[in-house]
């Protein structure tokens, strides 16, 4: 049985079907970057707030600690609990804890109100897997690859986005409007998204400790997992250390001009939907190996960038290299996925939030190999050690065929 012939009553028709994938871009690029904005803000939350340093770095750390346990905690009820009305009331909390975030007048509610955003951004991980649903299995992937690149736009454009409304206003205002953002979402998907009830019978206790026997029962979620978690760690010890190399020779580049700099990787998502579509056609296993290609080789670009004597060759060279990197990284995510959700349609929510929950893990270790890079052999090392991510995902390739249909 397919996702599709659990939920055939509630498929919309391929005009409405198109909306809705639009409408799941759009949440998840807004929703998502309520996680990654805070690593711009910490200063200036920090001194509005008078938050000693180590206070000050625990709002990013409780954002991303809160959404892995959304991940683990919520994403699992999309298997027990009507989906849409499990989505819009996690949407809820999402808007309610921002706005909490942006009033909060004392360190400690603050972190507590970042916590439960962090958590509540789990509504994104609810969405990809019901737009899944609600298409055919022959059209999946380029559904997934379009509500991905919704969500590779949002992680890219968030640290910047955040910049410049801080900049312009306060950092207050950009919780503020990230609330009005959702909230403006959360009406259209109140009125536009379709009813998805799940087809399993467990309990909520019995799905949690389910998470062990699908690891080991499912090959594809495992491997799939795997390569997304390595090629998350190579995207985020690229962008850990990116802006510690910009300001130097041959790039030069002020604060602003590393925020734009940023906005380049943006191109990266335009991928997703080609590789969904191309998945579709039977050319997963070969677009795999093209993008542990891809990445191997774009990194080997950006390190030869920073030996440029040339500054404008340097930012070009570095700039294509950041283009291919991230294609290469959304090629393996959004082929990832949608080999996962062709699995177990009564798991779907359980598969989506072990997936995520495992490549979150691969990017906290990139962040820490980039650190220790830095530190031992600057630029170049860490640009071999995201590479390394990238050359492992392709040993993969080449020794299994699990999950490559």
């Amino acid at each position: 049985m397919t996702i599709s012939d659990t939920t055939k009553l509630a498929s919309p028709n391929q005009l409405a079907e198109r909306s809705l994938i639009w409408l799941g871009a759009l949440t998840t690029g807004v929703v998502v970057t309520n996680l990654f904005a805070p690593q711009i803000l910490l200063g200036l939350i920090g001194r509005s707030l008078s938050m000693p340093a180590w206070q000050a770095g625990l709002i990013s750390t409780l954002t991303m600690l809160g959404y892995a346990l959304g991940l683990l905690l919520l994403v699992p009820l999309v298997d027990l609990v009507e989906n849409r009305r499990i989505i819009l009331r996690t949407l809820g909390c999402a808007i309610l804890a921002a706005l909490a975030t942006a009033f909060a007048p004392t360190p400690s509610m603050l972190l507590l109100a970042t916590f439960v955003l962090g958590a509540s951004c789990a509504a994104i991980q609810m969405m990809v897997p019901l737009v899944a649903a609600m298409v055919a299995p022959d059209r999946r992937g380029q559904a997934i690859g379009e509500v991905m690149s919704g969500l590779m736009i949002g992680i890219l454009l968030s640290r910047p986005a955040a910049s410049l409304i801080a900049d312009l206003w306060s950092w207050r205002a950009y919780y503020v409007v990230s609330a009005v953002l959702m909230a403006l979402l959360a009406g259209a998907l109140g009125r536009y998204l379709p009813p998805l009830q799940p087809t399993g019978r467990a309990s909520y206790g019995q799905l949690l400790l389910s998470f062990p026997r699908l690891l080991r029962e499912e090959p594809v979620l495992r491997m799939r997992a795997w390569t997304a978690a390595l090629v998350m760690a190579s995207f985020t010890a690229f962008w850990s250390a990116v802006a510690l190399r910009l300001p130097d020779a041959p790039f030069g580049l002020d604060a602003r001009g590393i925020a734009v700099f940023a906005l380049i990787g943006v191109a990266g998502a335009a991928a997703t939907p080609m590789a969904g579509r191309w998945g579709d056609k039977g050319w997963a296993r070969p677009l795999f190996v093209a993008a542990h290609l891809l990445i191997i080789g774009s990194l080997a670009l950006c390190a030869w960038a920073g030996a440029l004597e040339s500054r404008i060759a340097a930012l070009l060279v570095l700039s294509l290299g950041t283009i291919l990197l991230d294609v290469g990284i959304t090629t393996d995510q959004t082929l990832g996925r949608r080999a996962i959700n062709l699995l177990r349609p009564e798991a779907r929510g359980r598969m989506n939030g072990l997936f995520v929950a495992l490549f979150f893990i691969g990017g906290g270790v990139g962040a820490a190999a980039a650190s220790v890079a830095w530190s031992f052999g600057g630029w170049t090392t860490v640009c071999a050690v995201a590479g390394s991510f990238g050359a492992l995902g392709l040993l993969t390739d080449l020794i299994t065929r699990t999950g490559t249909s």
